[in-house]
């Protein structure tokens, strides 16, 4: 399998396929803090009230000299109403880890620019981005978002994974940005396996399962996510224990399906025909006879699957949209 955020790719054994998700994140900002001047309090809670559904919990911090300093470690990231100059200045001698430091992010108070000073594949980047709800434009200045291009992080948080060796992702990262590194291989195990300082190991985190999805072309949002709502509700699931969503590389760019995805907080994985080929579905699907593909559905949810299996057959909702699921 492959899989690409954005245009990125992560694979299974020696096929391929593509992810997308609305940011770059490798780890994801759950306890915020936004630190603001007494007079731009009001923007503050405006912020807070807007993000509230989206992180675990967010907190008003008032501005003074040490703030920075006396909540280091407390948050994931540091949301700052302020010039980006206070902010660079007064936690530019706490940062010591990429991997351990909070991220920090800066907003006007007129809500025009979200800037990720550090930490935009940390954290940063989500931040900013969800800050574009309230108007503001997400500044990405990470070399990858930079180059219209997403990189190794996005690809773990996609399939909901993390790095295992994270000094080895500058290497990685430029291999991405020339255009060096197409796919991310899945090895399934037990396996033993000798890798390089250029060698980035992504391991996943709890599996969860794998929503194989077919669309109509033009589907809705809300189409999607109803069929969604009806088999995860039939198996007693949430939006929570879905690892990914996965299709075929035809639909790509089916803004209907990207947004619902964004909606339910998953990356969406797509997977090249051979690699459904390879994992095929029991019900049979009129498109193989016609164009050649298997039934999406059953054959990405498979394909995707930590264990390749189909836990539910596929269901077609709305004549617009057909769901499997796999684990």
């Amino acid at each position: 399998m492959s899989t690409d955020t954005n245009s990125d790719e992560s694979g299974t054994d020696d096929s391929g396929g593509h992810c997308s998700t609305p940011d770059s994140d490798g780890e994801v900002a759950e306890e915020i803090a936004i630190v603001s001047f007494e007079r731009k309090l009001p923007v503050a809670e405006d912020i807070r009230d807007e993000l509230a559904d989206d992180y675990e919990s967010i907190e008003i911090l008032e501005y003074h000299g040490d703030v920075f300093e006396e909540h280091w470690g407390e948050y994931d990231c540091f949301v700052g109403l302020m010039a980006s100059g206070i902010a660079m200045r007064k936690t530019a001698g706490l940062l010591d880890d990429k991997w351990d430091d909070p991220a920090v992010v800066v907003v006007d108070e007129e809500l025009t620019w979200a800037i990720p000073l550090t930490g935009g594949h940390h954290g940063a980047n989500q931040v900013a981005y969800d800050l574009s709800k309230l108007g503001a434009v997400p500044a990405m200045t990470t070399a990858s978002e930079a180059a219209g291009k997403q990189g190794i992080e996005s690809k773990a948080k996609a399939l909901d994974a993390h790095v295992v060796n994270g000094d080895s992702t500058v290497a990685t990262n430029l291999a991405v940005l020339n255009d060096d590194l197409e796919t991310v291989e899945r090895l399934d195990g037990p396996r033993a396996v000798l890798v390089g300082d250029d060698v980035t190991v992504l391991k996943r985190n709890d599996a969860g399962v794998v929503l194989g999805t077919g669309t109509v072309s033009g589907v809705r949002k809300e189409q999607v996510l109803d069929a969604w709502r009806t088999v995860l509700d039939d198996l007693d699931l949430e939006s929570a224990d879905v690892e990914f969503v996965a299709t075929a590389t035809r639909k790509e760019g089916e803004e209907g399906l990207y947004e619902a995805a964004q909606e339910i907080g998953a990356g969406v994985v797509l997977f090249e025909k051979e690699t459904l080929l390879e994992h095929e579905g029991p019900t049979p699907s009129r498109a193989k006879e016609l164009i050649g593909w298997p039934g999406i559905a059953e054959a990405s949810a498979i394909a995707g699957g930590h264990d390749h299996e189909l836990i539910r057959e596929k269901e077609r909702f709305d004549d617009a949209v057909t769901v499997a699921v796999g684990r």
